[in-house]
């Protein structure tokens, strides 16, 4: 068993899965196209190996991953004989899952694979790489160490994984190695136009009313540093948009010229405030996320808030606030 107190290497995560038979593999709620490409990544090239695998995501999958080799096999519903292992892709904390696996913990070995700096190592093994752009980085290089070889269909998946957690190699999380990883998974003969045209290009009509409704109540704070948008439940209804659909419209609020604090606050039901923080130089928006009990990355974080909307924002931006008069040096 591994220490839940620390990081394992990659070596010994290498050798623990190498003896696993068989596994049940999760992803965080809200999925994007890391957790889920990395998760069908993974969940792929352990079966090529002969390992028994079952995926689990307990929310609804987005409608621009449906394309994802795989996708079909992901189940909403968590069973009650889960096998001995269970294999956590880019979840920062169980609560990002479902609070229910909890009771699994005592009696199951927990590989916990992930990037965020918020993780709270809550596995039995945990391999946390912060350098990673996406867990698709980590998924692939731990593929290399397994020795098994990246089929299309892995390709895809990681492609995407790596694609949209950098977006398009133009975050600041984006690396050399990126670029060297996403050429190798070039060279497996993937269609990146399409799936460039899948994940960045295409919308639905409904997608480009919640972007014409999320513009319309975009508003300026701080001379201009701080760009934050509110989508209530109304805004949903209206554009008879998902939850999902919003996925990136914080980055319009965070490409604004001169903003440094872009915020996003979605209403998904009374008392539950969906909050993704995004930042362009030097704020720590995963401080600030940790603040409302959340995380994630320096630079893209989120969190939940259990308050009604109007006062969800109003202690948002004032953390906001708070964070910038601090300056650069804190």
């Amino acid at each position: 068993m591994g220490n839940k107190t620390r990081i394992n290497t990659l070596k010994q995560l290498v050798h623990s899965i190498r003896e696993v038979p068989e596994a049940a593999l999760f992803s965080h709620v809200s999925p994007d196209g890391d957790c889920l490409g990395s998760m069908l990544a993974l969940g792929i090239a352990l079966e090529s190996i002969g390992k028994k695998v079952s995926y689990y995501n307990t929310s609804p999958l987005p409608a621009n991953l449906k394309f994802l080799p795989g996708i079909e096999r992901i189940s909403q519903h968590i069973p009650d004989n889960l096998p001995e292992n269970l294999i956590f892709i880019d979840c920062a904390d169980i609560e990002r899952v479902d609070s229910y696996l909890k009771n699994f913990f005592p009696t199951r070995t927990i590989f916990n694979i992930d990037h965020h700096v918020s993780n709270t190592l809550f596995g039995t093994y945990n391999y946390v790489d912060v350098t990673a752009a996406a867990t698709g980085e980590i998924v692939y290089n731990l593929l290399k160490k397994l020795k098994i070889p990246i089929s299309k269909e892995i390709a895809i998946n990681l492609y995407t994984a790596i694609i949209t957690d950098t977006g398009r190699f133009s975050f600041s999380n984006t690396t050399a190695k990126s670029f060297k990883i996403a050429a190798q998974l070039v060279k497996t003969g993937i269609d990146l136009v399409t799936i460039n045209n899948i994940l960045f290009e295409r919308k639905s009509f409904a997608q480009i009313r919640l972007l014409h409704k999320a513009l319309s109540n975009l508003v300026l704070l701080q001379n201009g540093q701080v760009a934050v948008i509110v989508l209530s439940r109304e805004d949903f209804e209206e554009t008879s948009a998902e939850e999902n659909l919003s996925e990136g419209l914080v980055n319009y609020a965070r490409n604004i010229e001169n903003v440094e604090a872009a915020v996003l606050l979605k209403e998904l039901d009374n008392n539950e405030i969906k909050v993704s923080f995004r930042s362009n130089s030097w704020l720590d928006v995963n401080k600030i996320a940790s603040k409302f009990g959340g995380g994630g990355h320096v630079r893209a974080a989120g969190c939940t808030i259990n308050l009604p909307l109007s006062e969800a924002t109003q202690r948002v931006v004032l953390a906001i606030e708070e964070a910038l008069s601090h300056g650069r040096d804190n």
